[in-house]
């Protein structure tokens, strides 16, 4: 018993050191294992705590490792969090974390303290869109499917080709950019997914330099392509082709978001027929707050386009339904949006790429629609595959050159591409072409493909275009009285607003109007429209008349017919008046630039 004692002593003696220990230990394991589990989504966004931060675009320059195996990215007092060395999700997300399922991540900017409020308000600046939102959200961020139930149940081909998936890129935040590279791996197969080429054209903040590269390095499947100086984005479209080895060359903006079973539709149709060019219908991430956006495959759009050479959206036209098995068929469309597309990589070179002497970005997405279709291919949106977007108002970089290269890039493919109703288009600017370049060459191509008619491509692939030939009368249209002619825009944002004066200017532009045989008068989809009441507003047009239906008098007069009103300019010649009919009233007679002859 004595000797038991001092045993049972030194037993309970060794308990209280080695608990203690053991205790420590457990603790220590289990925060360091959360440490390496958290996710840029586990901050609360009151203005009171600091949120985690994913990506260093514009808070300063982030470490050369940034977050791999663990590690965070400190930038002052703000933790930066980034995403695990795998490609592939294999976390649990936290289902209630900013972002989560694409819900939005709202902020009161007036609740942030004055440094957040300074980091919110340079993301805007620097972006055009809200990184401070983008930067709690997880790279790895979950997403509904989106999918419609018939998509879903669909079987493809076994044997699918393999992709490149190219990401042109300047100056992207870090937390967009690589989210959209984590979602192309988190929900594509891997075996369909030869590589992601990101093409960084020519950026210079620190993020993107060593940091982009070491991250990049540890995906495996991602390789960084620089240019050596600013080369817009069709031309870093081309090196990133010539770098890509993959069978199908599949193009991405730098702030997208895969959904789930995105890629297999696309490469289903290619499979089938490698002439067939593929777009996934493109959901749309809100700028300000990073809520997906979408809708059922009922709700798809088809692209076409206006005499302006701008890119819109229309809603499917009755015949191709009528062509379409069912709701989920591939959608054929007249054109395409361009910066979301897949092609097979050999029909890509044999169509001629891109137009090399396209500057920066704008028309090269019509150029390769028209060619598409003219050329002996087929243009297709796939209903069953979606990508979400950033929908920017505006374009945070600045070009230099002095050139509206749009309307350079317009000229040309209006040269090559649209023959005699290439003059529609230079009717808005009164045929002042510019130095648009050398085009025999892409001329040569199109001789060499055997192409067909632009007269054919509109009869057979856009006949619902409305065509300005078919115009009463068109131009400028200018009131006798003053030298003030109509002018507004017709773009989204002037819809249900009033129609403008300006002093005439002959340049065309928002003083370019079509009197169409319908009685509208119009320019593209905008439409002047008046109820009765008030003054008279721009609105999609409807052709349905009513609101919309215009008389042009013998005596000149633009007389709206349900209200039997004449426009009347206003004395100080800045407005749109409404008033009874008056011929020998000077300022409710106005002269159209170009006006049909009635036959003898």
């Amino acid at each position: 018993m004595s000797n038991f004692l001092p045993r049972r002593r030194g037993l309970v003696f060794k308990l209280v050191i080695i608990i203690p220990l053991v205790w420590f230990a457990v603790v220590t394991v289990m925060a360091f294992q959360n440490r390496i589990n958290i996710s840029t989504d586990t901050s609360s966004n009151n203005g009171h705590h600091k949120p985690p931060v994913g990506g260093a675009a514009v808070h300063g320059e982030p470490t050369s490792d940034p977050d791999v195996g663990g590690k965070n990215i400190l930038n002052e007092d703000r933790k930066q969090v980034a995403a695990p060395n795998e490609g592939r999700d294999k976390r649990t997300h936290d289902p209630n974390a900013p972002g989560e399922q694409g819900r939005a991540v709202n902020i009161d900017k007036n609740k942030l303290s004055a440094k957040d409020r300074k980091t919110y308000d340079d993301g805007w600046q620097n972006n055009a869109f809200n990184q401070y939102a983008s930067d709690m959200i997880s790279l790895h961020r979950s997403l509904p499917d989106v999918r419609d139930k018939e998509c879903r149940d669909i079987k493809y081909k076994e044997n699918l080709p393999d992709t490149s998936v190219v990401i042109c890129f300047h100056n992207e935040a870090w937390s967009v950019l690589l989210r959209t590279v984590h979602s192309v791996l988190d929900r594509s197969p891997p075996n369909l997914i030869r590589e992601i080429v990101l093409v960084d054209d020519f950026s210079d903040m620190p993020h993107t330099k060593k940091p982009l590269e070491d991250y990049a390095a540890k995906l495996g499947k991602v390789k960084v392509v620089r240019t050596k100086k600013r080369e817009g984005l069709i031309r870093a479209r081309l090196i990133g082709a010539s770098a890509a080895k993959g069978t199908v060359l599949t193009y991405l903006d730098s702030h997208c978001e895969c959904a789930q079973g995105w890629l297999e539709p696309l490469l289903d149709e290619i499979a089938k027929d490698k002439r067939i060019v593929v777009c996934p219908v493109i959901d749309v991430i809100e700028d300000d707050n990073f809520k997906y956006d979408y809708s059922s495959a009922r709700g798809t759009s088809i692209g076409g386009f206006d005499w302006n050479m701008q890119f819109n959206w229309h809603a499917v036209p009755d015949r191709e339904r009528r062509r379409m098995k069912n709701d989920f068929a591939p959608i054929r469309s007249p054109t395409m949006a361009g910066g979301l597309f897949a092609i097979s990589r050999e029909y890509f070179e044999y169509l001629g790429s891109y137009d090399p002497g396209m500057d920066i970005w704008g028309g090269e997405n019509l150029e390769m629609s028209f060619r598409i279709w003219m050329c002996g291919g087929t243009l297709e949106i796939i209903p069953c595959s979606h990508v979400g977007h950033i929908f920017r108002k505006r374009s945070p970089y600045k070009w230099l050159s002095g050139v509206n290269v749009v309307k350079k890039n317009s000229v040309r493919l209006a040269e090559v591409w649209m023959d005699d109703y290439k003059h529609y288009y230079y009717d808005r600017f009164n045929h002042d072409l510019g130095d648009y370049g050398d085009v025999s060459g892409r001329r040569e191509l199109r001789k060499r493909l055997k192409c067909k008619s632009f007269d054919w491509y509109i009869k057979e692939i856009y006949p619902d275009l409305f065509i300005p030939g078919h115009a009463l009368a068109s131009g400028e249209v200018r009131n006798k009285a003053q030298r003030m002619c109509l002018d507004s825009s017709v773009d989204s944002g002037a819809m249900n607003k009033p129609v403008k004066m300006w002093q005439c200017h002959n340049q065309g532009g928002n003083q370019y109007w079509m009197l169409s045989k319908h009685g509208e008068i119009r320019r593209d989809e905008g439409c002047m429209d008046f109820t009765g009441q008030g003054t008279v507003q721009m609105f999609t047009c409807h052709g349905m008349k009513g609101n919309q239906l215009w008389k042009y008098t013998e005596e000149n007069q633009l007389m709206h017919i349900n209200s039997n009103k004449c426009m009347e300019l206003s004395s100080d010649g800045q407005h749109i008046l409404m008033k009874y009919c008056d011929s020998n009233n000077d300022r409710q007679v106005w002269y159209w630039k170009k006006k049909k002859q009635k036959p003898a």
